[in-house]
This record gives C-alpha cells, structure tokens and sequence, in this order.
C-alpha cells in the first residue's frame, strides 16, 4: 500500500506493487508545500521586525515626552514667574528707577529664565534618536542571510 502525502493523495510514481520500498521511504514535501513554508517564516519574520520597530520608537517616544515635559515646566515657570515676581521685584527697583523700568528689568530676567529652560529642553529632544537602529541592522541582515541562501 502507498504512503498517502498531506493532502491524503499517493504521488502517481508510487503503485501497490511497491509497497515495501514506498512504505521505507520518508515522504518528500512538494514546491508547493515548501513555498507555503517561506511564505509562513517571511510573514513571522516581518512581524517580528515590526514588534522589534514598535519597541524601539517607544522608547523613542518616552525620551521625547521628558524633552518636552521640560518645555511644559520652562512655559508654567515663565507664566507663573510673570504673575507672582513682576510686581513684588518691579516695585522694588522702582525705588530707585521709574516704575516703567522696574517692570522692564524683571521682564528681561524672567524671560531669560524661560530660554534657559527652553534651551534644556531642545537638549532633551536632541537626544531622541528617530529612527529604530536595531530594527534596521537586523533587517539588513536578514536580507543578506536571504540573499545568500537563494545563491547557494
């Protein structure tokens, strides 16, 4: 008796008659079969990739949250410097200099203030990579590891 492939059909070089050198032999997958086979471990391949692309921009992105967590402070430290100092510290220099050029003194400092936090800000967001650097190696290489298995 035959043995029946997968999908349960008995390949036409095989017959009854022999039965005992089809029974020892080891069943051989088709083109077909090994073609679903690729298609199976390219498409686990690419989504492996992409959990590897989302990791990455993730940690990215939290990187980028404290750069801009520092822009959020520079701007409350700016507002909030504005309302509460701009009189106490206007009104002070305006013992000795016109009203007009306390406030514009206390101005200049605080915004000052604010370009410094800013500033630190801007340094943080510099430090966001943008791009999934182990994502991109690893893609290259499985490229090449392809490349070569379809050569040889």
């Amino acid at each position: 008796m035959a043995i029946a492939n997968p999908e349960g059909r008995t390949p036409a070089h095989e017959s009854s008659s022999a039965a005992g050198r089809v029974a020892a032999r080891e069943y051989e997958p088709t083109i077909g079969a090994l073609v679903h086979d690729v298609l199976e471990d390219v498409s686990i391949l690419i989504r492996k990739e992409i959990q590897l692309a989302k990791s990455e921009v993730t940690a990215d992105a939290k990187k980028g949250g404290m750069g801009a967590a520092f822009f959020v402070v520079a701007g409350v430290f700016a507002f909030l410097g504005l309302i509460f100092l701009l009189h106490s510290f206007a009104r002070t220099i305006a013992v000795w200099l016109p009203v007009w050029a306390g406030y514009l003194i206390v101005a200049v400092i605080l915004f000052a203030g604010a370009a410094v936090a800013a500033l630190i800000g801007k340094n943080q967001l510099s430090k966001v990579k943008g791009k999934p650097e182990r994502t991109i190696v690893t893609s290259k290489e499985t490229v090449e590891v392809v490349k070569k298995a379809a050569q040889g």
